[in-house]
C-alpha cells in the first residue's frame, strides 16, 4: 500500500508540478495539461487521450485534497517569509538615514 506522500508525490508529478508550487501554479498546470490532452486534439489516439484526462482529474483531485486540508500559518514570521522585494528591502533599509526619505 502506498503512503500518503507517494500519492501525493505521484499526483505532483501528473501535474508536472515542482516541489513547491501557488495555488495558481496548480490551476495552470492542471488547465494547461487538460488542453493539451483533450480528447478533441488526439482524434488518432482518443483512448490515451481519455485515459489521461482522467489521471489528471484524478491528480488534481488528490492535490485538491491535500491543500484544503493543509494548515496555514499565519505568523509574523512566516508571513515575512514571502514579502514582496519592495516590502523586504524597505524593511532592511526603511529606517536607515542614508536610504529613507522621500526618493520617489
Amino acid at each position: 500500500m502506498k503512503s500518503r506522500f507517494d500519492i501525493i508525490t505521484d499526483a505532483r508529478k501528473t501535474l508536472e508540478l515542482p516541489e513547491t508550487a501557488t495555488s495558481a501554479q496548480i490551476k495552470n498546470s492542471y488547465r494547461r495539461l487538460i488542453k493539451k490532452w483533450h480528447p478533441d486534439r488526439h482524434p488518432a489516439n482518443r483512448e490515451q487521450a481519455e485515459n489521461e484526462i482522467r489521471k489528471i482529474i484524478q491528480a488534481y483531485e488528490i492535490i485538491s485534497q491535500y491543500c484544503d486540508s493543509y494548515a496555514y500559518c499565519f505568523s509574523r514570521e512566516e508571513v515575512e517569509k514571502y514579502l514582496s522585494d519592495r516590502e523586504r528591502w524597505f524593511r532592511q533599509f526603511g529606517t536607515d538615514p542614508i536610504w529613507a526619505g522621500d526618493h520617489e
